[in-house]
């Protein structure tokens, strides 16, 4: 049975997200700074530390208003001047040109990301040492680099890595009590674009603190200034991301965003005095976190102001895999693949409750809880959290998604084909891009064998 006003609201949004198959991990809700509303997907709880992806960028861009309220630096300065030492010996014009607050609004001189990820150790340095291609401050392109070249400033400027100065000036004052830590890059420095690992609640905290323009913290003109339109965003694909840019943060209908990837929001509303964060794995689906906006723009956004709720907390259905009843299901055997295949699969093996295959990391082990999800381990990575889901369908197809739950949420979507006699077997799968999902895009078919 729904709830009554805004619970209503909140439980249809829910509802809607589950029926559309959003993999939402959880949310919370705060209207006039009060907490309304928050629900969790099992595992996952408020003060469970999570992944936030390009949050981290906002948050590094606090630092940077912070050095800037000590008199560390200034907009117009040129990002350059400060990084004298990485600088080729005939340095572009273009980037010479560049500012900081240029760089703030990702108005840099590159269209992609300097630096490889797998490949270089020190992240910053490639930002100086690559090919600019068009004059700073004219055109937007998401550059994540940017970013980590700011982290990079911070240390510079505070003599510490981004983690350690939001520590004490940031996340302590607030009352952050939860785990958090910053993945590194090969050098060891904070990757200032993605690193950042916190908990929903205490992301909340920090969003809360930006609504109120910073409580003192953050200097109340950055904040005021970061919400703006900075450059505008009008060639981005998602119509989320078509309102603008602001600095190291984003636009939306209706206020402004911290925004992470695969779903990590901080949704900031101040004609409503609102705000929503949410953690999730929506890389998957390339329409997800537009699905995440329009719900809460669409069953909750426009009664925030006009009913009210005593403050709740609810748990998210778990988001299994629908499974047709009548499907026929393969239960055992063993299948061969030839060498050089799509997937670089070796063998499949069918239990009734497993599957087990060997790739490229060896040999991997799924729970197959049919028309369930399960906790578990992720294939052929010791120690990495996974959350699994499968179903049968017809035509004896099974289909079994898997995400990672740890510092790297991704995932893989894949359907097992077997043909009419069970003497033929076709595993098509997709990924959403990282290490751990390497060999879970493309299609590759094995014939019935015994084991060689």
């Amino acid at each position: 049975m729904k709830g009554t006003g805004l619970e209503k609201r909140i439980e249809s949004f829910a509802e809607r997200l589950t029926r559309e198959d959003v993999n939402l991990y959880g949310f919370l809700l705060s209207v006039g700074g009060k907490e309304k509303a928050g629900a969790f997907r099992p595992p996952f709880t408020e003060d469970r530390t999570h992944r936030m992806y390009s949050v981290s960028k906002t948050m590094v861009a606090c630092a940077i208003g912070m050095l800037m309220e000590k008199g560390k630096l200034r907009l117009e300065d040129h990002i350059t001047d400060y990084f004298q030492d990485l600088l080729p010996d005939h340095p572009s014009p273009w980037l010479l040109h560049l500012t900081i607050r240029d760089m703030l609004r990702m108005a840099t001189c590159y269209r992609v990301t300097a630096y490889r990820e797998y490949e270089d150790e020190d992240w910053t340095r490639p930002f100086f040492t690559g090919h600019p291609d068009h004059e700073p401050g004219t055109v937007f392109n998401y550059d994540t680099g940017n970013s980590q070249v700011l982290s990079s400033l911070v240390k510079r400027l505070a003599g510490e890595e981004v983690i350690d100065y939001l520590e004490q000036r940031l996340f302590t004052p607030l009352g952050c009590e939860d785990r958090r830590y910053w993945l590194r890059d090969p050098s060891g420095q904070c990757t200032g674009g993605t690193g950042l690992c916190m908990s929903l609640r205490d992301l909340n905290r920090v969003a809360l603190c930006l609504s109120r323009g910073g409580d003192g913290l953050i200097p109340d003109w950055f904040v005021r200034e970061m919400q703006k339109k900075q450059i505008d965003t009008l060639l981005q694909g998602n119509e989320e991301e078509q309102y603008g840019y602001g600095w190291q943060c984003w636009r939306t209908r209706a206020g402004w965003v911290l925004y992470g990837m695969g779903g990590q929001l901080a949704v900031i509303c101040p004609e409503k005095d609102a705000v929503l964060c949410t953690i999730a794995d929506v890389r998957l689906d390339p329409c997800g976190m537009q699905r995440i906006y329009n719900a809460f723009f669409e069953e909750v956004y426009p009664w925030l102001d006009r009913e009210d709720m005593e403050p709740r907390r609810f748990q998210l259905p778990p988001l299994n895999l629908r499974e047709d009843p009548a499907a026929e299901k393969v239960r055992a055997g063993e299948y061969i693949f030839p060498e050089g295949n799509d997937l670089g699969w070796k063998r499949l093996r069918v239990y009734g409750d497993r599957l087990e295959y060997e790739n490229a990391r060896g040999n991997c082990i799924l729970p197959l809880p049919e028309g369930e999800t399960r906790v578990c381990g992720y294939p052929g990575w010791d120690g990495v959290p996974a959350i699994v889901s499968a179903g049968w369908f017809a035509d004896r197809s099974l289909r079994v998604r898997c995400h990672a739950i740890g510092d790297c949420p991704c995932g893989f979507d894949m359907v097992i084909s077997f043909t009419e006699n069970a003497e033929a077997v076709t595993v098509q799968a997709r990924r959403s891009y990282d290490p751990l999902t390497h060999g879970y895009d493309g299609a590759a078919s094995g014939i019935r064998g015994e084991h060689r």
